[in-house]
């Protein structure tokens, strides 16, 4: 089942270009970049970087970061609103 901002976009196409054009500006900044870096680089560190294993380095509340499985730290950070992170 489709999310309402799914829908949304779907329907308005227009809004559906604003958006993609911010998350492009956004994704590309200096700074995300050096965040996806670091993230990637503790993937490879962990083994997990591209071997199919579905896990993810995660955020732990005290800034660590460890193994969680991928479906799980993508649904827990922001879903519906909710953003926490892990003990």
């Amino acid at each position: 089942m489709p999310s309402k901002s799914k829908k949304y976009y779907d329907s308005n196409p227009d809004a559906k270009k604003r958006k993609a054009a911010y998350d492009s500006l956004y994704h590309s900044s200096s700074e995300r970049r050096k965040y996806r870096s670091k993230l990637n680089k503790a993937n490879r560190k962990a083994g997990t970087y591209g071997n199919g294993d579905d896990m993810d380095m995660s955020h732990t509340r005290s800034g660590k970061l460890v193994k969680e499985h991928q479906s799980r730290n993508r649904a827990r950070n922001g879903s519906g609103g909710k953003a926490s992170k892990k003990s």
